[in-house]
């Protein structure tokens, strides 16, 4: 809601870049500003969860600076096994300790863990 929304001095937002009213707006989202790899540290953790199932978790990736849902995928291909991304950690299903330091390795991440 706007401070003078309903008013006689009200005016409805514009777009930045091409002045239209953001509501007519077609301009494409700014890109996502992604960090480099190489200046990130990934942490690796291996957790138990209830009835003894084994999670694999990478933690310390920003969401913000990177695609987690990208990187979830790829991990989850490789791995052959299932996975979610919950509060910017991405959680792995089963033991694979070892292939992600690998494939965090060869993306360029530091890796801690």
């Amino acid at each position: 809601m706007r401070l003078f929304e309903g008013t006689q001095w009200d005016r409805p937002p514009r777009c930045e870049r091409c002045g239209e009213l953001e509501e007519a707006c077609t301009c494409p989202p700014p890109p996502k500003m992604l960090a480099p790899p190489e200046k990130q540290t990934a942490r690796l953790a291996v957790e138990k969860r209830k009835k003894g199932k084994v999670v694999t978790v990478v933690r310390g990736l920003p969401a913000d600076q990177n695609d987690l849902p990208g990187l979830l995928s790829q991990f989850k291909a490789a791995c052959g096994a299932g996975g979610t991304v919950k509060d910017d950690e991405l959680e792995i299903q089963g033991d694979h300790l070892e292939r992600l330091r690998g494939l965090l390795g060869e993306i360029g991440f530091r890796v801690r863990g």
